[in-house]
């Protein structure tokens, strides 16, 4: 069995855009991963302004949004990883969200 060996320093991402319907991350070597948004519900559900606010963490290892309290890994996007939040915790974060809106 072959094991695919990644080189973590690559997987460094320097730029974040999310659109309606792709959260798209731009790496240091020059590729960008792009993945259905649906896969982060979190950021689904968010307002334009919220899926903004972004800032990387851990040098360009992950993004973090603090206003949905989201933290997405970049080794996580590379491997096709979608958010692994259960439902239970999903439902109770929209609920709060309802609550303060």
């Amino acid at each position: 069995m072959a094991i695919l060996a990644i080189e973590l320093n690559v997987l460094e991402a320097t730029g974040v855009t999310v659109t309606e319907d792709t959260l798209s991350v731009d790496l240091q070597d020059g590729r960008t991963i792009s993945v259905p948004l649906a896969w982060f519900p979190r950021l689904e559900h968010a307002t334009p302004a919220e899926r903004a606010n972004w800032r990387l963490i851990g040098q360009g290892m992950g993004i973090h949004w603090e206003g949905i309290d989201e933290d997405i890994s970049v080794e996580g996007l590379f491997a096709g990883r979608p958010s692994g939040e259960s439902q239970a915790s999903f439902k109770k974060w929209l609920q709060s969200r309802a609550k303060a809106g």
